[in-house]
């Protein structure tokens, strides 16, 4: 057993190995605070056959042990599927470390952190991501360099790192950052438009307190770590590669600049098809194994020369696939209202990328119930986007959404959360459905665009436009061409993809992977400061589309009456069982949603509807007042007076003597059980009781 410490953030790191999961390949159990993340490497002993990709699978495991919970659900307590949030951080760890392994591994690898205390005050996400390149590093697989996590948040204009959860609530920053000791790798966050500037130094802020934890886990590699597996591979002659090259690139060349993805895609399939049997048979002998080689070796080449073609053009030219500028966006549509019965409808198309988003509004009932290790609540705000395989001119089964669809949903969720309404102003659910009906390049980013442009069709009052576009960049012997709005080709080896949303004024997510071992701080300031004229390009059409919130619903929406009651009288509402505010339900058949601060509210379509059960609402919560004058019924004489119901439970007592003018000798000469009356408080004494005089009874 081995312990490594250093301080991060001002509290203690720990990382332990050497105790728990002893036949992983490495494992490494992490402790900050006391929340607890055990990581797990493990390469698989045979090699998949048939595979032409690195095959890596992460997991993030959520145990609801951790924080001392049991699943809420009568029939299952196992913890079930992992939730959006656990998907995000898989993706998070994927994207860090996917890069740094040796692509040529065919073994299939499998990295799991798994959540095994929690604290509710440090986050467990920035953990698994140190367990798990702590875990690679010390193991024999190749990965190289170290990486560490570290999370950035931004309170009074002050960076700080791993800021608790309590903390991150007044955070104008939630930043989770992956780099190794020269060069970021992976970027996911939301904000709340922080200028580019101020981004791009929360970045390197990170990435400067990140190094702490790579010491620590250099360290690590060279006290205990495994030596790393050499892999044999044959590679062709360079006599060989050059005539491959020589002769490939004309025709490669032509095809490359098509100007149709899916021309391109065809294009350069079919060529490398052709090519690789001409040379193939041009280079082959007697020796069937070199045979074997040239027919494995030339299509990978002629792939790497049409991207190396690419990646040359645009640093010694700026010759992008489609003739763009380096700065330039696509084409773009913005339309609104595209559907008849939905609340609100939204049509964004950047070149090839199409994607049509659909809002829907919802009483509060309608929120989801999240339910999961960190905290319940119930989410008012949700977007959803949908990968068809036609969107890409593929056919394959439709299985569900996959761990990117949540990925990009996630993405477009948090760059526009921090702009919905809060729940007095706008006490509906809303959720957010992106189809992306054609992609090339950055469909994440038309959905939050299209999203943003949706919510406005639907009267939802957002401030601002919220839209996202796209950084790639080019980087060849030293030299780098960041491309605003990546597109197909260009995300090629040595690349990014930078997502940025935001709005004219700062920046509200980002959302970063690689193709390389990572990014320069130049880099990463050039890319921040050159998406702002790509973002304001896309503003300016969608803001021609619609520039604000439109100022009514659509007629299909439901309609909410919210308003305020005593929330002692929650239970008067409500009865016992629920049985009162069931059949105020039942009789009007609207939605009711009474929040402990006694806020109500009430959703349907129907407007007299919800008129009829505010009316009983305050019926059953309204408190008489001296002087008012209310209808009631007559339920109880007594020899001293009669007691008359006003409205919901409350009661009040006509005393005998203010049942006339004149003497009255008996109650019932003047009034009996079931006569509708006309009354006027005279008085509400200190126990509450409410005196009546009778002014007139009612025919």
């Amino acid at each position: 057993m081995k312990t490594y410490q250093c301080e991060f953030g001002g509290k203690t790191l720990t990382i332990e190995t050497g105790t728990f999961a002893l036949q992983a390949s490495a494992s490494v159990m992490v402790t900050y605070g006391e929340t607890v993340v055990l990581a797990a490497i493990t390469k698989a002993e045979s090699v998949r056959a048939g595979v032409d990709y690195f095959p890596l699978m992460v997991d993030y495991e959520e145990k609801l042990y951790a924080a001392g919970k049991i699943k809420g659900s009568r029939f299952i307590k196992r913890e079930g599927r992992p939730s959006d949030e656990a998907v995000t951080n898989a993706r998070m760890i994927d994207r860090a470390m996917r890069p740094l392994f040796d692509q040529r591994i065919a073994e299939d690898i499998q990295v799991v952190a798994t959540v095994l205390s929690y604290d509710e005050e440090n986050d467990a996400d920035v953990l698994g991501i140190i367990g798990c390149a702590a875990a690679a590093a010390i193991s024999n697989i190749p990965f190289s360099p170290v990486i560490a996590g570290v999370r950035v948040g931004l309170i009074d204009n002050e960076f700080v790192i791993n800021p608790s959860v309590e903390a991150k609530k007044k955070s104008d920053l939630d930043l989770v950052l992956a780099s190794s000791r020269d060069k970021l790798v992976m970027l996911e966050g939301d904000a709340n438009e922080v200028p580019e500037e101020k981004f791009a130094e929360a970045i390197l802020f990170g990435k400067k307190h990140a190094v702490v934890v790579v010491d620590l886990i250099e360290q690590m590699q060279k006290e205990i770590g495994q030596e790393k597996f050499v892999i044999e591979e044959e590679e062709l002659p360079e006599d060989i590669k050059t005539d491959v090259v020589t002769v490939a690139k004309p025709q490669l060349e032509e095809v490359l600049y098509l100007s149709k993805k899916q021309d391109r895609k065809k294009g350069l399939k079919n060529s490398i098809k052709t090519l690789s049997a001409e040379l193939v048979e041009k280079h082959c002998t007697d020796d069937e194994v070199f045979n074997e080689l040239l027919a494995n070796g030339i299509p990978g080449l002629l792939y790497s020369t049409a991207e190396d073609i690419i990646t040359t053009n645009i640093i010694e030219s700026e010759k992008r696939i489609d003739g763009r500028k380096i700065d330039e966006v696509r084409p773009l549509v913005a339309e609104v209202g595209i559907l008849p019965r939905t609340h609100g409808s939204a049509h964004f198309k950047r070149g090839e990328t199409q994607v049509l988003t659909i809002a829907t509004l919802g009483g509060p009932g309608a929120g989801q119930i999240i339910d999961d290790m960190e905290e319940e609540y119930t989410k008012q705000f949700m977007h959803h986007y949908n990968f068809p395989p036609y969107s890409v001119g593929d056919v394959r089964p439709l299985r569900g959404p996959s761990r990117r669809d949540i990925g990009h949903g996630m993405l477009g969720e948090k760059a526009i959360m921090r702009f919905m309404p809060d729940k007095e102003a706008f006490p509906y659910t809303v959720r957010l459905v992106s189809e992306v009906l054609g992609s090339n390049g950055s469909s994440s980013m038309a959905a939050t665009c299209g999203s943003s442009l949706a919510l406005m069709d639907a009267g939802v009052p957002i401030p601002k436009h919220i839209a996202g576009v796209a950084m790639g960049i080019a980087q060849k012997d030293g030299q780098y061409k960041i491309l605003t709005d990546l597109q197909d080709l260009e995300d090629a080896e040595g690349g990014m993809d930078f997502k940025v949303t935001g709005t004219r004024d700062g920046v509200t997510g980002v959302q970063l992977d690689v193709k390389s071992d990572g990014l320069t701080d130049d880099m990463v300031r050039d890319t921040m400061m050159q998406t702002k004229g790509g973002r304001s390009d896309i503003l300016d059409v969608m803001e021609a589309a619609i520039a604000e919130p439109r100022a009514d619903l659509s007629p299909h929406a439901p309609r909410i009456i919210s308003f305020k009651i005593d929330p002692e009288k929650i239970g008067d509402v409500i009865g016992p069982a629920g049985k009162i505010i069931k059949d105020i339900i039942e009789q009007t058949g609207v939605e009711i949603d009474i929040e402990d601060d006694g806020l109500v509210m009430i959703t349907s379509v129907d407007g007299e509807a919800s008129k009829k059960a505010v009316a009983m609402v305050n019926n059953l919560t309204k408190e008489a007042q001296v002087g008012d004058v209310y209808e009631g019924t007559v339920v109880k004489t007594m020899d001293f007076g009669a007691f008359v119901t006003l409205f919901g439970q409350t009661e009040g007592m006509i005393h005998i003597s203010k049942l006339s003018k004149d003497r009255v000798d008996k109650v019932e000469d003047v009034v009996k059980i079931g006569d509708k009356v006309e009354v006027k408080v005279l008085e509400i004494d200190d126990l509450g009781r409410v005196n009546l005089m009778l002014l007139k009874k009612i025919v």
